[in-house]
């Protein structure tokens, strides 16, 4: 039922990022059809239901929403804005998909870094290159720059073991480190 219910939602109003924008009435059916299902089930006395029916139709705000169902629906990892669970609350499994993404976006930026000054090089050869209408290039320096971008490209792309290895230690040792925050504050 969780997933559904948040998955509902177009931010999750669990998010405090997210809290203070407005509710919308969508958002408030959500919230109530978990009470409906809640009464239907017995877990909410006639009281019960109406006080906090009344408590969603006053809800202005994405947070005032999800205090009132807090007791019917697991609470699991706030899922941020970015749909990432914060990293105190990662499982061994986010933080290997988190160690990926940097690796995919480390050769994506390793390919752009190939691509970009290749380019902008080459153009700049073939430019100044030209006079009165015939091509003096002289010494082809832009492949100094493109074999050395290729290098980094290449390094990057066939080091994904060592990378994401590299990324899971920094991002435990962040946890680790927020957990035991987390405890000192409690």
């Amino acid at each position: 039922m969780e997933g559904e219910v948040w998955g509902a939602f177009g931010h999750d109003p669990r998010d405090p990022a997210v809290a203070s924008l407005r509710a919308s009435d969508a958002d408030r059916e959500v919230i109530h059809g978990v009470l409906a299902e809640a009464f239907a089930d017995g877990r909410l006395d006639r009281a019960e239901y109406d006080e906090r029916s009344t408590s969603v139709l006053a809800a202005r705000t994405l947070g005032e929403l999800p205090p009132v169902v807090a007791d019917l629906v697991p609470s699991l990892p706030v899922r941020t804005s970015s749909g990432r669970v914060p990293l105190v609350a990662a499982t061994p499994g986010d933080i290997q998909r988190r160690a990926e993404e940097k690796w995919r976006d480390d050769r994506r930026n390793a390919f752009f870094g190939f691509v970009g000054p290749t380019v902008v090089c080459w153009t700049i050869w073939f430019a100044v290159g030209w006079e009165e209408g015939t091509f003096h290039g002289g010494f082809p320096w832009p492949a100094i720059v493109m074999a050395v971008t290729f290098l980094n490209l290449l390094k990057t792309a066939t080091s994904r073991g060592p990378i994401v290895a590299s990324e899971v230690r920094r991002l435990e040792e962040k946890q680790a480190k927020a957990l035991e925050k987390k405890q000192r504050d409690q």
